[in-house]
């Protein structure tokens, strides 16, 4: 196989680097990020494999829900980057990562088969990836923290990648695992972050700032809440009572925003339209560590930290601000402004 030229450097031309993506869809998960991808538009799935941003390397990307080959064709790519032969490389996990050790006589997730013709476990194609890889991304809430096969009672002993990998790794060029959580992924988030990765492996993009849950920090700075069209209702005190309440904040029916870090409500979900609040759902906290078990059950409002905001906005902060603000009103009507 030819090895594609590594460029390096800060400033250096990237249009000959070619990142390969090896994305791993054998986890316990519902192919949800897979999906998510093809919905991304800025930029799109297109864009990246074409390599028509300028300035921007080109991905080739080895999904098997996406891919036209099969089989051992499809598979040669993946033996290649574990035997060195390709390079470089970004090792996406999708799906969470099952205990072999507890599988009996059989064995919770496999992808291709071996000399034998026995199913390789996804958790040796990690150990075989892994350490070769320039980055190791954890995809969904699931591949980061185990997500709903890891829920309490699972029989798989399902976990996050960093919980499989350790919380000190590093890949091969010394970056942290990047955990890019959702259910699913907001589709721009998973391209934009493949970009950034791939402009960090051409040498002309620092590295990816993570927060400490190793979250990109652009995506997760800000709570669902601090960017919701509905905050400002809160502010005023106006909480829904039920679902059929309009113009109203939906913390008391159980929406975790003031506790989630997530952008969706900014963002929408395809083309600046759509994701959960701004179409009248509540926030369940998918991005959130312990998700489902630590949030269920969804509708109802969490006894501390949901009833405290609820509560200060309603009967504290609101009214406070909301008797200055009309008092501001009337003044500025009065002068004729």
């Amino acid at each position: 196989m030819k090895r594609p030229v590594d460029f390096t450097g800060h400033g250096a031309q990237v249009e000959g680097l070619l990142v390969h993506v090896l994305w791993l869809t054998s986890g316990l998960s519902c192919d949800g990020e897979s999906v998510s991808l093809t919905a991304a538009t800025s930029p799109s799935l297109e864009e990246l494999l074409r390599g028509a941003i300028p300035g921007q390397p080109r991905i080739a990307l080895y999904n098997p829900l996406l891919a036209f080959d099969v089989g051992d064709e499809y598979l040669r790519a993946w033996h290649a980057a574990a035997c060195g032969e390709l390079d470089p490389f970004v090792l996406v996990v999708e799906g969470s990562i099952p205990n072999e050790e507890i599988n009996g006589e059989g064995h919770w997730s496999g992808f291709g088969v071996d000399a034998e013709g026995q199913p390789i476990p996804a958790t040796t194609w990690i150990d075989w990836l892994a350490p070769r890889a320039a980055v190791v991304m954890a995809l969904g809430t699931c591949a980061a923290y185990g997500g709903v096969p890891a829920m309490r009672n699972n029989p798989t002993g399902a976990m996050g990648l960093r919980e499989y990998l350790g919380r000190r790794f590093v890949s091969r060029r010394g970056a942290p695992l990047i955990n890019l959580p959702g259910c699913p992924v907001q589709p721009d988030a998973i391209t934009e972050t493949l970009q950034r990765i791939a402009l960090e492996i051409a040498g002309v993009s620092p590295p990816t700032e993570l927060d400490d849950q190793g979250r990109p920090l652009w995506l997760f700075e800000q709570t669902a809440h601090e960017t919701c069209d509905r905050a400002g209702l809160a502010e005023h005190g106006r909480f829904a009572e039920t679902l059929a309440d309009h113009g109203t904040c939906l913390a008391k029916l159980g929406c975790a925003g003031p506790v989630a870090k997530c952008n969706v409500p900014a963002r929408g979900w395809v083309n600046g339209v759509g994701g959960c609040p701004n179409v009248g759902g509540i926030c369940i906290a998918c991005t959130m560590p312990g998700f489902p078990d630590r949030f269920l059950p969804f509708m109802d409002s969490d006894p501390l930290t949901m009833r405290l905001n609820t509560s200060g906005g309603r009967f504290i902060y609101g009214p406070v601000l909301r008797r200055f603000r009309e008092r501001s009103i009337r003044r500025l009507s009065r002068s004729g402004v």
